[in-house]
């Protein structure tokens, strides 16, 4: 029997053997692309990013705010005070603590990438002895309808 199937591994794959599962790490060094310019704004956004993005930065905008806080009281005007919470604590305090949040998030999304590729990969290799399996049987099969024949024609020949 001729083989019916030739099994012929997708280029994906390889691909995916190199690069690896995609993480936030691996983005940021794709940021290195592009002009001087570009990358000089991409560096300095993340510097700043990776700075006011800790819980330590969020306890010194606290500090700084509080500064301003016993001016706000003094006034007795509901607007100020409401507009010292609004303005100078929330969008400055809330600030690092959202992006600390971010980067748990991040981290976490890298965690599920990491799975969902091991994942993948574990899915290809049984689909790899899925395929080993498959020509086995088709091996099989051949072999029985090879026989089989070989039984017809014999029992055509005796019929004449």
């Amino acid at each position: 029997m001729t083989e019916t199937y030739k099994y012929v591994q997708h280029e994906r794959v390889a691909e995916r053997t190199t690069e690896g599962a995609p993480t936030v790490h691996k983005t940021v060094k794709k940021l290195t692309d592009g002009s001087a310019i570009t990358r000089f704004n991409r560096k300095i956004g993340l510097g700043i990013t990776t700075s006011v993005g800790t819980m330590w930065c969020a306890y010194a905008f606290t500090l700084i705010t509080l500064v301003s806080l016993p001016a706000a009281i003094l006034s007795g005007s509901a607007i100020i005070i409401i507009a010292w919470i609004a303005q100078t604590f929330l969008q400055l305090v809330l600030l690092p603590v959202i992006i600390v949040g971010q980067n748990i998030q991040a981290a976490a999304s890298d965690e599920r990438s990491a799975a969902t590729y091991a994942d993948a990969t574990a899915i290809l290799e049984e689909a790899k002895k899925i395929q080993e399996h498959l020509k086995a049987q088709d091996a099989a099969i051949g072999a029985l309808l090879d026989k089989t024949l070989a039984l017809e024609k014999g029992i055509a020949a005796g019929s004449r």
